[in-house]
Order: C-alpha cells, then sequence, then structure tokens
C-alpha cells in the first residue's frame, strides 16, 4: 500500500489525484531514487480514458488507487478537478516527468526499458542514452501474457534498474507495476504509455502549443486513425463528469 503523500490529494471518481507540479514531481522522484533503502514506488499519470477504463476494470482502479503518486497528465483531469472540487490542479504529463528526471539525473539514472513492438525499446534506449547520457539497465518489448510476467518481473529486477518505464497500454501497464512492485524492486516505475515510442522516434510528439494549452490529445487523435476509437471515451469521460457535478447539485 502507498504511504500518505506529502502534498494535497483529491479524489475524481473515487482515485487519487495529488495536487502536484512538474518539479515537485520531479523533486520528489528524484528523492526516491536515490533513496539508499530502494523502497519501490509506482507513478500513474492520470488522463480521461484511465478515469473511464478503470470503472470496469476493478483491479485497474485498485492499480491507480494504490499507487504513490497520480499526476494530472491532461487537460481533462484539470478541467474535472475544476468542476467537480473546485481546485486549480497543475499538470506533470508521462512525457515531460521522463523527460525531466532524464536531464536532471542523467548517468546516474538506470532506466529499463519496457513495452512498445519489438525493436522499438531498443530505440528509445539507445537515443535515451545518446540524448540524455542516462545509462540502459535493460530492455524488453511490451508482446508477452500474464503467463510471463514473473520471468520479466525478475529480469528487471536482476537489471538494477532506479527507473522502470512501463509501456504496455493503460491498465495493463498499471497492474503490471502495481502486482510485481515488490519483484521489481525498483525505486520508480512509471506506467508511460507511448513515452517510449516518443523517445524511440516511432511516435512523434504533439508541438509546443498544443502541449502548453493542454490540447495535445485533439492533434493527436485528429491527425491519426488509430486513434480515433478513443474519441468516444473522451467524449463518455465529459459526460461522466457532467452527470457527477449534477449528482452533486
Amino acid at each position: 500500500m502507498s504511504t500518505p503523500p506529502p502534498h494535497p490529494r483529491l479524489r475524481l471518481f473515487d482515485l487519487p489525484l495529488d495536487v502536484i507540479d512538474l518539479q515537485g514531481t520531479l523533486d520528489l522522484l528524484g528523492g526516491w531514487l536515490i533513496d539508499p533503502a530502494r523502497t519501490p514506488h509506482t507513478v500513474v499519470t492520470l488522463n480521461p480514458e484511465i478515469i473511464v477504463q478503470s470503472r470496469s476494470h476493478p483491479e485497474f482502479a485498485g492499480a491507480v488507487q494504490d499507487a504513490d503518486l497520480v499526476t494530472a497528465d491532461g487537460v481533462g483531469i484539470v478541467y474535472a478537478a475544476r468542476q467537480l472540487r473546485g481546485e486549480d490542479v497543475p499538470r506533470a504529463p508521462g512525457f515531460d516527468i521522463v523527460k525531466g528526471l532524464m536531464e536532471q539525473h542523467g548517468a546516474e539514472l538506470r532506466v529499463f526499458f519496457l513495452g512498445a513492438k519489438p525493436g522499438v525499446a531498443e530505440a528509445a534506449a539507445h537515443n535515451a542514452a545518446r540524448e540524455y547520457g542516462v545509462t540502459v539497465a535493460g530492455i524488453h518489448h511490451g508482446y508477452f501474457g500474464p503467463e510471463e510476467d514473473r520471468r520479466v518481473a525478475e529480469l528487471v529486477a536482476q537489471s538494477g534498474a532506479t527507473l522502470l518505464l512501463t509501456a504496455m497500454g493503460a491498465g495493463r501497464q498499471e497492474v503490471f507495476n502495481q502486482e510485481w512492485r515488490g519483484v521489481l524492486n525498483v525505486p520508480v516505475m512509471i506506467g508511460c504509455g507511448g513515452v517510449i515510442d516518443v523517445l524511440a522516434g516511432t511516435a512523434e510528439l504533439a508541438p509546443a502549443w498544443t502541449r502548453k494549452l493542454g490540447v495535445e490529445w485533439v492533434w493527436r487523435v485528429a491527425g491519426d486513425r488509430k486513434r480515433w476509437n478513443r474519441a468516444p471515451r473522451l467524449l463518455h469521460f465529459v459526460r461522466l463528469v457532467g452527470a457527477e457535478k449534477r449528482r452533486k447539485g
């Protein structure tokens, strides 16, 4: 179970949300990274899709509820916190967290790249080592079933990684990190979705102006047919927020 966070924590649809900005997140994770105790911590970057999917996936919801840190990844979460809790929550998106940690810790950071298609994690590791100087602790693709979870978790544990980037899709990555945290024994484990693809160069980072405004998801959905099936989830999220606001009066 997670320990009480040193910052305010809200609840949205029975899921936790930490009120912490990007720099505060980097400072907190930096402390976990250098702690000699190597206590395992899980990080979730919360977005509307996670809220929608977790409502019908109890194990997924449990992984988010037990996470040590849950940041607001996108503008949808900021909107929901303002509508339902009257709070202005700062964003700490997954890519910015990963990039910030690599920039700040460089070669001291031992990163295990887990996820994406075969070959993509290798490219991400190569690029990250070249650009940020991080140490590559290990690499493994994300195309394996639950029957291989223990083998992969033990592989990560043997690597001595201090940062685990798990990119196996929302739900699968958070549940894996939480379920196997004791075996993984990594100080910081982040379910990071498409971050490995962006680091590898197989996916494009949204333009700076869309990220500044917090609407990069619009750019991604509009420009990628494979993401069009995500639009209904986003609309469902907006309806959920409206219904919850009406329920609260």
